[in-house]
């Protein structure tokens, strides 16, 4: 029999007039007994039902949240025996179909893996060197991947089911030791720093950090002398590379500068003096390392191709063909390219009506209208147009007009200091770095 609606309303009354006239013959008490008979029994009801109370928890559950603890799955599938690894190591020219060809991988799990998660985009970051680990089970179907960029960093790939993959962005913290290094300068700064056992990638840094205030190519004098503080990476007590250059010191003929290393609430690291002012300039002294000045600045200097007097508005920097070439400051390209007489040549425009040009490249790396900072590589060495060997010339101008870079970089201004609602974080660290700078000089001069 089917109801409709008003059926069941009409019913709904009837049943309650009905009772109403049912409990109306009721004394009041009887009733009250009756109310609590009727509770009592609710109660016991309640108590021993045999089905449990149930809460409903409604879970998300996201792959790309997957956060595994150190026992999970993940770290599980590469102890598990019934996984086979095959590595490889990514080569040039390689892309990750060749690789996933030549590890027997088909194009399919590649696309799904590549589709599990934004953090397989990390996959499209391989560079030669780096490693990829594949897993496979008893059958050759592929179940785990790791991509290995470097010991402190992989990228893990998990089958989860058919058709996805579970997925875990891995960073390993190293171990830190603080270590002091100083040398002093007989021939260059470069064999100062080797004989003193500094590493040239932080032989480098130290002229980075204080290309803003010395020209390495001209100002560096014999007993000028140089030390850091700087951090070694240990995993499992093996050294595995060098960290940051937390504090260092250069003296030059008399003249002692020192930077220590800060990095902002936002995340951005730079290098700064005690009162906070920055150790970077507007432009580089020099815009390359290690070279010699073969030919200054000379409104009647005479051409050795030309043979006649003619200005040269400009600074030759004599170093072998190859040798990179910096952006000196913040930029744009505003022309990039060939013409006879300056070979391959850079011209960048920056801020504040500042223009610098560099000539005879043997290659350049930057297009016209390309946006540069400050110490990127635009070219190298060359001997490209009229040039009797390799060399950069390098023109600075101010307004349109050519300047002599080595006494106008004195006028012009410093990066910006570090921000006052900063400063009194920056003095913290400031302590602690001093305290440990004088606690090694002093261990070192024992």
């Amino acid at each position: 029999m089917i109801y409709s609606p008003v059926l069941q309303i009409s019913l709904s009354g009837k049943f309650l007039e009905a009772f109403r006239q049912f409990i109306a013959h009721f004394p009041k008490q009887h009733l009250k007994v009756l109310v609590a008979l009727l509770l009592l029994l609710g109660l016991s009801q309640l108590f021993i039902s045999k089905e449990p109370l149930r809460h409903t928890v409604v879970l998300n559950i996201e792959s790309e949240k997957f956060t595994p603890s150190s026992t999970s799955s993940l770290d599980e599938a590469s102890q598990d025996n019934t996984i086979t690894w095959r590595e490889t190591e990514v080569k040039s020219g390689d892309s990750l179909s060749t690789i996933f060809s030549r590890m027997n991988a088909s194009a399919t799990e590649l696309y799904r893996i590549m589709h599990s998660s934004t953090k397989a985009e990390g996959l499209k970051s391989i560079y030669p060197g780096h490693t990829l680990r594949f897993g496979f089970d008893a059958d050759d179907k592929l179940m785990a991947l790791q991509y290995i960029p470097s010991r402190l960093e992989r990228l893990e790939f998990l089958r989860n089911d058919e058709n996805s993959y579970l997925v875990e962005h891995v960073f390993k913290q190293p171990d830190i030791q603080i270590v002091y290094r100083q040398a002093v300068i007989q021939d260059s700064l470069y064999l100062a720093g080797q004989d003193a056992d500094i590493p040239d990638g932080l032989i480098m840094q130290v002229t980075n950090i204080f290309s803003g205030v010395l020209d390495f190519v001209y100002d560096p004098r014999k007993g000028d002398s140089f030390d850091i503080m700087y951090e070694e990476q240990y995993l499992d007590g093996e050294k595995i590379g060098n960290g940051n250059i937390l504090v260092a010191s250069y003296t030059n003929q008399g003249n002692v500068y020192q930077a220590y290393r800060y990095e902002s609430e936002n995340g951005k690291s730079g290098y700064f003096n005690e009162k906070g002012l920055s150790m970077r300039k507007a432009f580089l002294r020099a815009p390359l390392d290690f070279a010699r000045i073969s030919s200054g600045f000379n409104l009647r200097r005479y051409h050795p191709v030309h043979k006649k007097i003619k200005a040269h508005r400009g600074t030759d920097y004599s170093a072998p063909r190859g040798t990179p070439v910096f952006a000196a400051g913040d930029g744009r390209v505003w022309k990039s390219g060939f013409s006879r007489a300056n070979g391959n040549y850079v011209f960048i425009k920056h801020p504040g009506g500042y223009t610098t040009k560099y000539l005879h490249l043997h290659k350049r790396y930057v297009k016209s209208g390309q946006k540069v900072e400050q110490k990127e590589i635009i070219g190298t060495v060359g001997s490209t147009g009229y040039s009797t060997g390799p060399h950069l010339h390098y023109e600075f101008l101010v307004n349109g007009v050519h300047r002599n870079p080595r006494t106008i970089l004195n006028k012009l201004p410093t990066a910006k200091p570090v921000p006052k609602a900063e400063r009194a974080r920056f003095n913290e660290q400031l302590v602690l770095l001093k305290r440990q700078y004088e606690h090694k000089l002093a261990s070192d001069n024992q």
